[in-house]
């Protein structure tokens, strides 16, 4: 509205449309009308996705929403999809979103002892970590535990109190305060472990609930009382999944929350945040009023509406809120996530019974704060008994033979701490198999890592120094870092790629406009694909600013060619067969090999759930079938004995 900023034409000359688009929305003195917003999005999609899907709205809520608390931009799971799948760096674009919002906080999850992972690190990894998070733009840090021990969780807290950063003390919600009887999770137990954060310096307490499961009777008893008892401000945090999540925020608010989380009206809902937008309407003109303009939100809304269709392959089938989550209890991030792994596995189908043997292995475990790390070995277990046939009983039972999944091993260690009352003897014997179990925070066993000589280790394997931040993310995972450099060496930065053109490669006669940096936009189209020749290479034919260019590459769809892997014979007991289908990622024993009942044989990783297969009696390994690196199938052979 009103006059175009100064060297709009110009600027439109320089940097093409989409460029234009993105320096508009920077202007101070524009106010951009719906159907500018509108147009300027879909230039901005053309160009910036994933990462640049934030980077490109990311002015509009510096200049539009600047009544904000904070925008929650980075975490574990975000860290390490982003070299993982999406071969981005993360610490790219925390640098790059401070740069475009520095007018607002920016906040991260960090797991205390496992940071951005799901292992525990040694105490210097984590204080290293946090240092470069808090040096790249992470302004608050909502420091928890996957197990609510607060021991293990003073550590990072430390780290963020030395940045000078925010921290924000959190408390894991579960259980249930309306139940006549909430067992161990009671209100003296939230009051408790507030008091304990408040004592260890937090700025903020935090209360999070993962799984969605705090009715709106429990909101208004845990705020009320955590209004009184502590001095700190309060922070609520929830998931959409039962569907009941907005009345739980209103409740919060209404007992003295002074912050509350929700997501944008077109990403909002399910097993996300309850909607943004319609909970500053229900508050708008009260006494709570946040005071976010109507209009930005509908706008910034509308791009997201937009970005969300490049990514509806990666769409859940949930349709509708389930009250099945006060049953299981599984946090808003884990639950599509099991399902894409129950899928990935053949299970799918068996949704209603992997969810009830969720909540049963909970119940085995003695009750815990299910939470990243915690919950995904909640959902390894119920993954491993439906695709093995397992029952409690049979869990349970000491003469029953159970392979574990490795996640429950180290759990029931206490490699990722200890829970409230102590793990079910019975079962920690049965897990552990004789092995003692460590009592104390797992760090503190932990000897400190070598920075300087770790620095020496992945500069040769990468081939090139590496910074603080490269380090940080190679101590986080070390083989997704690694991945992700030879990625970036072979192919270069690949996040400047159209999100349509990252996923499913061009089309033929497609033009894209790549901006490789400021005021430098490539246009290249697609013009024909020639045939296969006989090394399985295909000849692409494209413009590049209008001149023509030719490139050489593998075609894996041709190349590729399928190996029937052995099958394992039913009721044959020198055969090891898999379990389900996944990667063979290690393997313990060699042919000739004596091993005795127990001993490792073959790891294998199914969506992040590894699985160790161990020797179910005496015996001397005939061969090793499946060499590390194997793609196996469920009742794939894996080893076979002699006799």
């Amino acid at each position: 509205r009103g006059e175009p900023p100064a060297g709009s034409v110009q600027k439109l000359a320089e940097l093409g449309p989409a460029g234009f688009a993105r320096w508009m929305l920077e202007q101070p003195q524009v106010l951009l009308t719906d159907t500018t917003m509108r147009d300027a999005h879909q230039s901005l999609l053309a160009t910036r996705m994933r990462s640049h899907d934030m980077l490109a709205i990311a002015p509009a809520y510096a200049q539009l929403l600047p009544q904000l608390l904070s925008l929650e931009c980075w975490g574990g799971a975000t860290f390490d999809v982003a070299m993982r799948f999406l071969k981005e760096d993360p610490w790219e674009r925390l640098r790059a979103l401070k740069a475009r919002v520095p007018n607002i906080l920016l906040q991260m999850l960090l797991r205390s002892a496992n940071a951005v992972g799901y292992t525990n690190y040694p105490d210097n990894v984590v204080k290293f970590f946090v240092q470069q998070a808090a040096s790249n733009g992470v302004d608050l840090f909502r420091v928890f535990d996957s197990l609510n021990w607060v021991e293990n969780m003073r550590v990072a807290m430390d780290a963020v109190l030395e940045s000078g950063k925010l921290c924000e003390g959190t408390i894991c919600y579960t259980g249930d305060l309306t139940a006549k009887d909430p067992g161990k999770y009671d209100l003296e137990y939230y009051v408790r472990m507030a008091r304990e954060l408040e004592a260890a310096g937090a700025h903020i307490l935090g209360i999070k609930d993962m799984a969605g499961v705090a009715k709106p009777s429990a909101a208004t008893l845990l705020v009320t009382t955590l209004k009184r008892e502590i001095r700190l401000p309060i922070h609520f945090h929830t998931h959409d999944t039962s569907g009941l999540a907005a009345a739980t925020v209103l409740a919060a608010v209404a007992a003295g929350a002074d912050a509350v989380d929700g997501a944008m009206d077109a990403m909002s809902g399910l097993t996300s945040q309850p909607n943004l937008g319609s909970l500053v309407e229900a508050l708008r003109n009260s006494e709570r009023d946040p005071g976010l303009p109507r209009q930005a939100m509908r706008d910034i809304s509308r791009y997201w509406e937009v970005v969300r269709e490049y990514y509806v392959a990666f769409e859940s089938d949930i349709r509708s809120g389930t009250a099945d989550v006060y049953r299981h209890a599984m946090p808003g991030g884990q639950y599509t996530n099991l399902r894409e792994q129950a899928r990935s596995l053949g299970i799918e189908r068996h949704w209603p019974q992997i969810a009830e043997r969720y909540a049963q292995v909970n119940e085995m475990f003695g009750d815990i704060v299910k939470v990243t790390p915690t919950s995904k070995v909640v959902g390894d277990m119920a993954l491993y008994m439906v695709t093995s046939g397992l029952t409690p009983e049979q869990v349970a039972d000491p003469d029953h033979d159970i392979d574990f999944p490795e996640s429950v091993v180290q759990l029931f260690h206490g490699d990722l701490g200890q829970p409230p009352g102590g793990w079910p003897p019975a079962l920690q014997a049965k897990v552990l198999n004789g092995a003692a179990a460590l009592t104390e925070r797992p760090g503190a066993t932990l000897p400190a890592a070598d920075l300087d000589a770790t620095r020496e280790e992945v500069q040769k394997k990468i081939g090139r120094k590496v910074d603080d931040c490269d380090l940080a993310s190679y101590l986080m995972y070390p083989k997704v870092f690694t991945d992700f450099a030879a990625h970036r060496r072979h192919y270069g930065d690949v996040s400047i790629l159209p999100t349509p053109v990252f996923f499913h490669g061009f089309m033929s006669e497609e033009e894209i406009a790549v901006d490789i940096e400021p005021g430098k936009t490539l246009i290249v189209r697609m013009l024909a694909m020639g045939d296969p020749d006989s090394e399985g290479k295909r000849k692409l034919f494209y413009e590049l600013n209008g001149q023509p260019r030719t490139v050489n590459i593998d075609d894996n769809a041709v190349t590729a060619t399928a190996v029937a892997n052995r099958k394992a014979e039913e009721g044959n007991e020198a055969h090891v067969p898999a379990p389900m289908p996944g990667l063979v990622v290690s393997v313990s024993v060699k042919a000739g090999q004596k091993v005795t009942r127990g001993d490792a044989l073959v790891s294998i990783e199914a969506m992040k759930m590894e699985t160790v297969l161990r020797a179910e009696r005496d015996a001397t390994v005939k061969a090793v079938v499946a060499p590390v690196g194997t793609q196996v199938a469920a009742h794939d052979l894996l080893v076979e004995f002699d006799g």
